[in-house]
């Protein structure tokens, strides 16, 4: 893309607040325990209970085996627990979607759909990498992923200070459909397309996997391979730019 038609940063920045504008309510609903059963997990199972208590307290051992968010295993864990648990869990999860072009090979490698699924899961997982580091003002994320995924340096507060803000909530609209979480990364993939050519400069899939991603089937493996490097990549980057921009604790400050 030549310079004259490089996209504004305040035009990214309007793109990455809506893409996290719908990703940040999706993410507070993996907390939320509409059932009660995450709340087992804070119990003592009852030594006399009926087949349906037994069922429910088997299906919160599973959650809070897994470490589900809301339970009591998700409490205790450290923050760098619960951000790899976003990457490790929903990472994994979402890139099962973003390789799946490559069982066509070729044939789908050749439009951008996997690019875009692929920048649209790093955004959704570093949005909630970048919440287990306190990092909560969605001007901050918009920040961080213009760093990580466009290599640019913006300033999303200033950008938007003078922003309408959106009417409605149409991007909450389905949050509370089954699998939010993985439709996060669909609707998130619809926001980001506007972004075109910024997409390849996301943390990309190593260029032996890039090679073998044009072989129909095998490109399945070597896709979600590839991407899952790429997010791991995309993490450490933005756990290292939230480090480096954290403000030095009180307790350990010197007067020089």
């Amino acid at each position: 893309m030549s310079e004259t038609l490089r996209l504004g940063d305040d035009t990214v920045v309007a793109i990455l607040d809506r893409a996290a504008r719908g990703i940040n309510p999706v993410l507070d609903l993996a907390l939320t325990d509409p059932f009660g059963i995450k709340g087992r997990t804070f119990a003592p199972t009852a030594e006399e209970r009926g087949a349906a208590e037994a069922l429910l307290d088997g299906i919160a051992w599973v959650l809070d085996t897994v470490r589900f968010p809301g339970t009591a295993s998700w409490e205790k864990a450290s923050d760098d627990e619960r951000a790899r648990w976003w990457v490790t869990r929903i990472g994994a999860l979402n890139t099962i979607a973003v390789a799946s072009p490559g069982m066509f090979g070729v044939l789908l490698n050749r439009l951008p759909i996997q690019d875009v699924l692929g920048f649209a899961n790093q955004a959704v997982v570093l949005v909630a990498v970048a919440r287990e580091h306190g990092v909560t003002g969605r001007s901050a994320q918009v920040d961080l992923l213009a760093s990580v995924l466009c290599r640019r340096e913006t300033d999303a507060s200033a950008v938007l200070a003078g922003a309408t803000p959106p009417s409605g909530s149409a991007d909450g609209v389905s949050v509370w459909r089954p699998f939010g979480l993985i439709g996060a990364l669909w609707r998130t993939a619809g926001t980001v397309r506007a972004l075109s050519d910024e997409l390849d400069k996301r943390p990309q899939p190593g260029g032996t996997y890039a090679l073998l991603g044009n072989i129909p089937v095998v490109g399945v493996v070597a896709g979600y391979l590839g991407e899952r490097g790429a997010l791991v990549r995309a993490v450490k980057q933005a756990e290292k730019r939230i480090a480096d921009r954290a403000p030095v604790p009180a307790t350990i400050r010197r007067v020089r």
